[in-house]
């Protein structure tokens, strides 16, 4: 199943930036391994924000769940999914 994940990074500024600064390198890891896994299909940088839409293929809600659960950055991460389905005219199947 696709997903669109619509993600924006909210870490408030009275985190130390040292522990940011691991959370990002570790959260960095893990979503390059998504990728690399076939999991986290599409990432795009939102232009002025901080912020991304992403595209994941996954079996269900439940994998998706639990792989946003596990991103080093859920804790400050506001969330929007939606399910993604093939379009009638579309000329590219997924």
């Amino acid at each position: 199943m696709l997903f669109m994940v619509e993600m924006t990074v909210r870490i408030p500024q009275t985190l130390d930036p040292v522990v940011a600064d691991k959370i990002k390198a570790e959260e960095k890891a893990y979503s390059q391994q998504l990728q690399r896994d076939g999991k986290w299909r599409h990432l795009w940088r939102v232009a002025g924000l901080y912020a991304n839409v992403s595209v994941f293929d996954v079996k269900d809600a439940d994998e998706l769940h639990t792989l946003l659960t596990a991103l080093p950055l859920y804790p400050y991460l506001d969330l929007k999914v939606t399910a993604l389905a093939q379009h009638a005219s579309a000329i590219a199947q997924n």
